[in-house]
């Protein structure tokens, strides 16, 4: 990989990897690693299940402190909010964190890099490399710096849909949602769907579920309709 990409991503951040071997590992997809089993590369998942984990615990600690009185549930469904893939992509996409990974060519060709499931899952691996180089505490705060930095739009993703529909019934507006893709095994499918407010497209979302990717669609509509007042 290109050491020039690896500062650029490092100067981004705010934090220098004394170990770049790790940042690799974490920007590296197993498409990549498959296409290269005579080389052995190491991928992500690995580091991604430490990464999971330390941003639970971050954002756990951080909804604790953040209000003594917030009851138990509430700070569950806030931090599914916050952990979910679509936050973590539009967290991913805040530090252009796609255009770092390492793919192999389908994935490349299929855009790949954009890919909410990839670029999600690319972040906590990124987190976990962090903590690995160079501990919790820098994990803490690249978390604080770039996850739980705009808690109040992620909230959004504990129900957008509902707050969508809210929002168009108050216009008198008609809300429609449609699946305009479909990638992948049915293990392991990707949906792609629109929302459309009174026929205009509004919103574009994926996951890995149909419910995933219409809370997402719903999400980047409730932005664009608060950006036009």
């Amino acid at each position: 990989m290109n050491g020039t990409n690896l500062d650029k991503l490092m100067e981004c951040i705010g934090y220098t990897f004394n170990d770049k071997g790790l940042l690799e590992v974490a920007l590296t997809h197993s498409s990549y690693a498959n296409e290269h089993r005579a080389q052995k590369v190491e991928y992500n998942e690995r580091i991604e299940f430490l990464g999971d984990a330390v941003l639970e615990l971050v954002t756990s600690e951080f909804l604790y402190n953040m209000n003594p009185k917030l009851p138990e549930g509430d700070m569950t469904r806030t931090r599914a909010s916050i952990v979910c893939e679509p936050t973590l992509a539009l967290c991913a996409e805040d530090i252009s964190l796609g255009r770092y990974l390492r793919l192999g060519k389908g994935e490349e060709l299929t855009g790949g890099r954009n890919r909410a499931s990839i670029v999600s899952d690319a972040m906590e691996s990124l987190i976990g490399a962090i903590y690995l180089d160079g501990g919790m505490d820098n994990a803490r705060k690249f978390i604080h710096g770039f996850v739980l930095n705009d808690i109040k739009n992620k909230r959004l993703f504990v129900d957008s849909k509902t707050i969508l529909q809210e929002m168009v019934q108050g216009e008198s507006g008609e809300l429609n949602y449609e699946v305009i893709g479909e990638e992948g095994p049915d293990h392991n499918k990707i949906y792609k769907v629109a929302v459309y407010v009174n026929g205009d497209k509004l919103g574009l979302g994926e996951g890995r579920t149909k419910k995933a990717a219409e809370q997402s669609a719903a999400y980047r509509a409730i932005l664009k309709m608060q950006k036009r007042g």
